[in-house]
């Protein structure tokens, strides 16, 4: 995959929307839309979107379970369980 080809003035948006939907649906890569030389905005499928948010929730969440680790806010397999026993009252 070579990233330049995936790289569109947005005069090229302008005439040419309809293909470059069908192509980020299609190849699932996203396309660079520049103003001036500068790239301003990113093209993406839909799906491509959405896999891409639910990584970055992950990763969010993961963070988030490592930072508790290390200021101790958390428990074991074992602390867990017997919690969940005394609730359920086994």
């Amino acid at each position: 995959m070579k990233i330049s080809t995936d790289i569109k003035p947005i005069s090229f948006l302008k005439s040419k929307a309809a293909d470059m939907l069908k192509q980020v649906n299609e190849t699932h890569r996203p396309i660079i839309i520049t103003q001036n030389g500068e790239p301003r905005a990113v093209l993406q499928d839909p799906e491509s979107y959405e896999n891409m948010r639910n990584a970055i929730g992950l990763m969010k969440l993961i963070s988030l379970g490592e930072e508790d680790i290390l200021k101790g806010k958390s428990k074991t397999q074992d602390q867990v369980f017997s919690d969940l026993e005394k609730l359920v009252g086994s």
